[in-house]
């Protein structure tokens, strides 16, 4: 494959984050909508080889260099020959000298009536369709009997009933996997055309915040979201900028965006992402024109600010723990999946029995920190949004819909694990 220009793609418009006027509490389908709708890829593209290429989105469909099979081959071990309608019943057939092995083909042609030694994964030679494992025949070493009737073709494929030569093979969006690392290379193809990794920058907002191992006294926490969120972003094959912890003040938040916006694709930040004094976040965002501050009707979560920085596309996630990772998984993964040039990403839940009772208002969807033990789904004590200890305790979330609900021990109720949101 040769090597051409890295394709860019034009920047996001500046109100892609802008929902209809008028909207207060925005419903969470219709926000998962809205950014549906108005992201796309942000990277550029890169050649790499294809066993370099585990966990890139694929850019260009790649074109299958040969057939696969290549050729007509045997499928098992046993003895070839022409097939006939006269070997029905009890077959006796002489065996031609020779015998055809992966990678060591017969040369020469099989004589009507003759059979020949045969191999898995060895090319079928002239005179050959049909091949019967050695296991239903009985040979001295001059000849084999075995009994009829055989199907024409059995244990044969054919060249090229997988991929055929000059087939597009896999589509643009998709993130690549073992086993299509094996399809790309099974048909020749060295080199693939992927997007450049998704850039994404994370950054903790506030005065209050200390890293482990600096003094904190009582009105100072330790920094638990940053490292969560490297955590996250790297699992899902992103690489991460780590722009460290911004004071609550404009002027240097200011330089951390231009920096950040310098080496990265998209931001991740958290905290300050409300409408308060001390929330610069939003302050700075809603300077470029590009702020959008949206209020969720959910919990945990409900003000998101989203905007752009330089064209960067910042999603300032709210400051509690927990809040702050449901709203990554529920918003920024789906949303990272486009911009990275893959496909938009679904968690997939199941319904498993209530292993507790619970009493919700109608007009906002509740994630509850989960998990599963003798079949039914128990839920973390406290919905407390700064109860960090819940998502050590939990294997994925509860989500109960927007309408008004009365949960009761053994009805269903959607659970998704954390293996679906990639973790």
């Amino acid at each position: 494959m040769t090597q051409g220009p890295a394709l860019t793609p034009p920047p996001l418009t500046n109100d892609c984050f802008a929902m209809p006027r008028g909207t207060h509490w925005t419903p969470v389908d219709d926000a998962l909508d809205h950014l549906r709708q108005n992201l796309h890829g942000v990277t550029a593209t890169e050649t790499i080889a294809t066993s370099d290429a585990l966990g890139r989105v694929l850019a260009v469909a790649p074109t299958a260099i040969r057939s696969h099979p290549p050729a007509a081959n045997s499928a098992v071990d046993g003895y070839g020959f022409a097939h006939s309608p006269d070997q029905n019943g009890a077959t006796i057939l002489p065996l031609h000298p020779g015998r055809s092995a992966a990678g060591v083909p017969f040369d020469g042609s099989v004589p009507a009536g003759h059979a020949l030694r045969i191999l898995t994964g060895a090319i079928l030679p002239a005179g050959v369709d049909t091949v019967i494992l050695e296991e239903d025949v009985n040979t001295d070493g001059t000849q084999i009997a075995f009994q009829g009737p055989l199907k024409k073709g059995a244990n044969c494929r054919d060249a090229g009933e997988d991929i055929t030569q000059g087939q597009h093979i896999l589509a643009p969006g998709r993130v690549l996997t073992p086993g299509d690392l094996g399809t790309l290379t099974a048909v020749g193809i060295a080199d693939v055309t992927v997007q450049k990794r998704l850039r994404v920058g994370v950054l903790s907002t506030g005065d209050e915040l200390r890293k482990p191992g600096e003094m904190a006294d009582l009105g100072h926490v330790y920094d638990a979201n940053r490292p969560m969120l490297q955590a996250l972003v790297m699992q899902w094959g992103y690489d991460v900028c780590d722009l460290g912890i911004a004071p609550d003040d404009n002027t240097h938040l200011r330089a951390i965006l231009n920096d950040g916006a310098a080496q990265c694709d998209v931001i991740l930040t958290s905290g300050g992402a409300s409408a308060g004094d001390e929330d610069h976040m939003s302050r700075l965002l809603r300077e470029t024109g590009s702020m959008q501050l949206w209020r969720i009707a959910m919990k945990p979560g409900r003000p998101l600010a989203l905007g752009l920085w330089d064209n960067v596309p910042v999603f300032g996630l709210p400051g509690n723990p927990v809040a702050a990772i449901v709203c990554a998984l529920i918003f920024a993964r789906p949303a990272l999946s486009v911009l990275s040039g893959a496909a938009w990403i679904s968690p997939q839940g199941f319904d498993v029995p209530a292993a507790f009772t619970k009493t919700k208002k109608q007009g906002r969807r509740e994630y509850l920190r989960a998990r599963i033990r003798n079949g039914r789904v128990e839920t973390f004590p406290s919905e407390g949004s700064g109860r960090v200890s819940g998502l050590s305790w939990a294997e994925g979330l509860v989500e109960l819909g927007d309408e008004a609900q009365h949960i009761e021990q053994g009805q269903l109720v959607r659970f998704i694990p954390f293996r679906s949101f990639d973790l």
